[in-house]
């Protein structure tokens, strides 16, 4: 998909990453489109799946989630059928920001949720995570800041193509 991304595709991303709130005439100006086309051009990067979606992002301490958790998670055996189950469990979780099936650790899984305090997290460890049929094993490491907090990926890599 990269190589039928041209500059302005590139500068269009770059200012819906900065802020999604922007209206399509605010982008526009920015990037030097007119309206019309702008408004194609978003359309189309929707359509072909470049911008998967447009959310608000919530300052977790704002609304009472003052604890960050890391988790590993390792699993009985690895066949899709567990992971499959393992992950439509989770699904359930709106505690559960992300998951990532990985590979290097211990663990076959990395969770990051929010929750309020020390004892919400242990009540859902304990009630959830270690509930989930497969589970042998869990590691928590406790987030104290954060350093960076993004969800911009890097346009760098995407080389523009030639056609304007």
């Amino acid at each position: 998909m990269t190589e039928k991304l041209d500059s302005f595709d590139l500068k269009i991303l770059t200012e819906l990453q900065s802020n999604g709130g922007l209206s399509n005439q605010e982008i526009a100006e920015r990037v030097g489109l007119s309206a019309s086309p702008c408004s194609r051009r978003i359309h189309y990067l929707e359509k072909m799946g470049v911008i998967r979606e447009r959310v608000v992002r919530l300052e977790p301490r704002a609304i009472g989630l003052d604890l960050t958790v890391l988790i590993h998670i390792r699993m009985d055996r690895h066949t899709p059928e567990r992971f499959a189950q393992f992950e439509s469990a989770l699904r359930a979780y709106p505690e559960v920001q992300e998951c990532y099936l990985i590979t290097g650790q211990e663990a076959d899984y990395q969770l990051k949720i929010s929750v309020p305090n020390m004892d919400e997290y242990q009540r859902f460890l304990l009630t959830r995570i270690t509930r989930i049929e497969g589970v042998i094993g869990v590691h928590s490491s406790f987030v104290l800041r954060k350093a960076i907090d993004t969800t911009a990926l890097p346009l760098g890599y995407a080389r523009p193509s030639a056609a304007q």
